[in-house]
């Protein structure tokens, strides 16, 4: 069953960021993720906003996973994480 991977984010260093962004793309892409959404404009009904929202579609949580922990995309996380305020869930979808 396909997965979402949803990330809700604060950018404080766009140089950083954008370099972070540069590699994480064809990190996901490697693993079978679709961008849904990457940025745009949102609507913040309720919670904490964060200015960036990215949804990707994986074929599985466990593709999504793996996305996460390889390598090339924990080397992009390198530049993400003190370049942002980040929080990150996947769901199955149905």
């Amino acid at each position: 069953m396909s997965a979402l991977w949803i990330a809700h984010v604060t950018v404080t260093d766009e140089a950083s960021y954008a370099e972070y962004a540069k590699r994480a793309g064809p990190a996901i892409e490697a693993h079978g993720g679709t961008f849904l959404a990457r940025g745009g404009a949102y609507v913040q009904l309720e919670g904490k906003e964060r200015k960036r929202n990215v949804v990707v579609r994986f074929p599985s949580i466990e593709d999504a996973q793996k996305c996460y922990d390889s390598d090339a995309y924990q080397e992009a996380l390198n530049f993400a994480r003190p370049a942002s305020m980040r929080d990150l869930v996947v769901v199955e979808e149905l």
